[in-house]
């Protein structure tokens, strides 16, 4: 297939290689940041209007709500590129109140629109082991599960309505935010108490508390690695998706605010680029104490 890829940063970049090893013809816009492999595994072209006039898939993997809708419907945008019986495809995390819209507006090209945000982060991005959620068209889904597999591992379409998907998203990002919370607060509590904080992880991982959070999360507290992977300010534009939905439901999300203060403690110390890992710093912060100090 022609695939049109729009959004090659940290996730975006090993997931359009990985549709280039499974034999599809890659498509990207020009742009100065774009490195040299993409440029030799793809056909570049002027903007996204031209990328989506050749495709016949159009994937976006950009940051936040707003890079969306310019990407899709600004000047030179996708939209006007698009004819009818053309499938767009949103892997951004984003708002699902936005992406109906967003959908509705490309259906009305002719067009078929899928939103389907991942977990995984830039492990599961370049091993192609993404956990996808989906929202859309039964037909659509069936069209682009192929490019999925060539991506991801644990496919799911989430519901046949347009924002199942990114709902999905923000219910993952709820669950490792809480968690990357419990593992901080586990294992500043374990050291300030005098405990080896790598031996006290090792042990924990053999029982109930285990999980992918404290494997790889927590290895990179004790080892003060926070580059990310994925960056706090990504997931504290996460948490306000949840918050501003969990608002309109009339759900209450305690935890979840909670979660979002260390985020933005973490930014306003000059950590929003750090991994979201590095919410224990603000943990650290509170106790007066570094893990393994």
């Amino acid at each position: 297939m022609k695939i049109g890829f729009i959004g090659l940063g940290i996730m975006g970049h090993p997931m359009a290689l990985h549709l280039k090893e499974a034999g599809h013809e890659l498509l990207v816009p020009d742009r100065a940041s774009l490195k040299q492999d993409i440029r030799a595994a793809a056909k570049v072209l002027p903007d996204p209007a031209a990328v989506a006039g050749a495709a016949e898939v159009v994937i976006l993997m950009v940051p936040d709500t707003p890079d969306v809708e310019a990407v899709l419907f600004g000047p030179k945008g996708v939209a006007e590129g698009l004819q009818p019986g053309k499938l767009v495809i949103d892997m951004s995390s984003i708002s699902p109140t936005a992406t109906k819209d967003f959908a509705r507006r490309i259906n009305q090209k002719g067009c078929e629109y899928l939103d389907a945000p991942v977990s995984g982060g830039e492990v599961g991005a370049k091993q192609a082991t993404l956990t996808i959620m989906v929202g859309g068209p039964q037909a659509a889904f069936d069209r682009a599960l192929p490019l999925f597999q060539a991506m991801g591992k644990n496919i799911t379409l989430v519901g046949e309505a347009n924002g199942a998907g990114q709902t999905c998203k923000v219910a993952n990002q709820i669950v490792v935010a809480l968690t990357i919370e419990a593992v901080g607060e586990a294992l500043v509590f374990a050291s300030k108490a005098g405990a080896d904080p790598a031996k006290v992880r090792q042990a924990l991982m053999g029982g109930l508390a285990t999980s992918r959070i404290l494997e790889l999360h927590g290895e990179r507290m004790i080892k003060r690695t926070f580059d990310p992977g994925f960056r706090i300010v990504l997931h504290q534009k996460d948490l306000n998706l949840a918050l501003q939905s969990a608002k309109e439901l009339g759900v209450a999300l305690p935890n979840t605010a909670s979660a979002q203060q260390l985020f933005s403690a973490c930014v306003a110390a000059g950590g929003a680029g750090l991994d979201h890992s590095a919410m224990v710093q603000a943990l650290e912060t509170l106790a007066s104490h570094k893990i393994g100090s």
